[in-house]
């Protein structure tokens, strides 16, 4: 059935799909139903969902309030050119919740909550340049995928990153983009420093999923809200991911707080959501259509009644003991993949914090982007290591990123978690095998 279904979407979508993250050849596996942590494909095969749609479902599949969310506002309004009741509630919950976050505005994508974090901070300082990590990942807007996985032929200094633009990405972007290195405290202050007077910002994610969700160190962010403050600039903090970092988010949990926060995935409910919020100062200044609002923001689908019911139930139900028991649960999968190394005998790193989970077929210290790089360098088989154990782990009833990344969700169990790792421990030795 899936490769049924594959031959037909080629007809009609260049490559058969529309999201390049879901496919893997011959064919992707085609979602027939789910409920809670598991997915049943067109085929009936049933497996565990360790990804949850890349982090957006923090509650899994379907569950039964976020369900009956939903349901009772289809039955009222669905899409409507007006303000709805589920929109203050949701902004009330995250506003509580973030520290940082004094005021919101809603979007579609984790994309978008960034493009308008990134055009806020311009049209807050009026100045044109952004500053953001090498190989970080903020979505697909044009500042933000600036030198996200650049040839190493095009780097530069270590000290000073060039700005690399993608294909289909103008010039003038990577121009008015600044690149700096990851916990390299004094060569990026050296670079803020550098660019302080046409500095907007900064954007930082404070666990970078693309370095197997290394951490920002607590001296490098410290820095950066010092430098950010000092030069005029706004610190722009991207939670998307890293709203799992702590019940407060990333910005709670690190105790540096940003003046603008990007947020995404799971504020939706498991619907398409963006969102960027910050201080009252800053986002009445910018957005507030009663006064002279220096940034037009709109969107049909902005604060869709939907998506506000399903984000208004997640939320409610995201609550400490939810976030404690799910962090839990992220540990005891972290300490078992390590464990499942150790006894396969076989190299490989498992990083990641809370319900975020990484696991690298290469054992090295990584705290930037070229340490990533030179790591693949070093171990030439991980790229092939890391394919073998995702398709192992698919047949034994498991969906990962074929990168190796984990997501948990609250739907999952102990007992879920412990058969993770011990089909993780089948696998790496039936890896280890067939490339011996």
């Amino acid at each position: 059935m899936s490769s049924a279904l594959y031959k037909r979407a080629l007809e009609v979508m260049p490559g058969g799909n529309s999201r390049h993250t879901i496919f893997f050849p011959p064919h992707p596996l085609y979602a027939a139903r789910a409920a809670g942590a598991r997915v049943w494909d067109v085929d009936g095969v049933e497996r565990i969902d360790c990804i949850n749609n890349y982090s957006s479902l923090i509650h899994g599949h379907n569950h039964p309030e976020i369900v009956a969310a939903i349901r009772e506002q289809a039955g009222l309004v669905t899409s409507i050119a007006m303000p709805t009741e589920r929109e203050i509630e949701l902004a009330e919950i995250v506003c509580e919740r973030l520290p940082g976050v004094e005021r919101i505005r809603f979007a579609n994508s984790g994309t978008e909550g960034v493009m308008f974090a990134i055009k806020a901070a311009r049209a807050f300082t009026g100045r044109p340049k952004i500053a953001k990590i090498e190989g970080a990942y903020h979505g697909s807007d044009g500042t933000a995928g600036i030198s996200v996985s650049p040839d190493p032929a095009q780097w530069g200094d270590p000290d000073a990153p060039a700005s690399v633009a993608p294909a289909g990405t103008g010039p003038g972007t990577a121009a008015d983009t600044v690149i700096l290195p990851m916990n390299r405290v004094e060569a990026a202050r050296a670079i803020l420093r550098a660019h302080g007077d046409t500095l907007a910002g900064v954007i930082v994610d404070p666990m970078v999923k693309n370095l197997g969700y290394a951490a920002a160190t607590p001296e490098y962010l410290a820095m950066l809200r010092e430098e950010t403050r000092s030069l005029g600039a706004l610190l722009i903090f991207d939670e998307v991911y890293s709203l799992r970092l702590g019940f407060h988010g990333a910005q709670g949990a690190t105790g540096v707080i940003p003046d603008l926060t990007a947020m995404g995935k799971i504020i939706g409910g498991g619907l398409p959501i963006g969102a960027v919020g910050g201080k009252a100062g800053i986002m009445d200044e910018l957005f507030d259509p009663r006064g002279s609002a220096k940034l037009a923001h709109g969107g049909t689908f902005n604060a869709n009644p939907l998506t506000m019911a399903a984000g208004v139930a997640a939320m409610r139900l995201f609550d400490e003991p939810a976030f404690d028991r799910l962090s839990a649960l992220g540990e005891r999968l972290r300490s078992g993949l390590r464990q499942a190394l150790t006894i396969a005998g076989v190299s490989g790193m498992v990083g990641g914090a809370t319900s975020m989970i990484s696991l690298f077929h290469l054992e090295a210290e990584i705290a930037t982007y070229r340490d990533v790089a030179a790591a693949m360098g070093g171990y030439p088989d991980a790229g092939i290591r890391a394919e073998l154990f995702f398709r192992e782990m698919l047949e034994r009833g498991f969906i990962i990123a074929p990168q190796g990344f984990i997501v948990l969700s609250t739907a999952m169990t102990e007992t879920d978690i412990d058969r993770l790792i011990e089909e993780s421990l089948a696998a790496l030795r039936t890896i280890k095998e067939k490339t011996a």
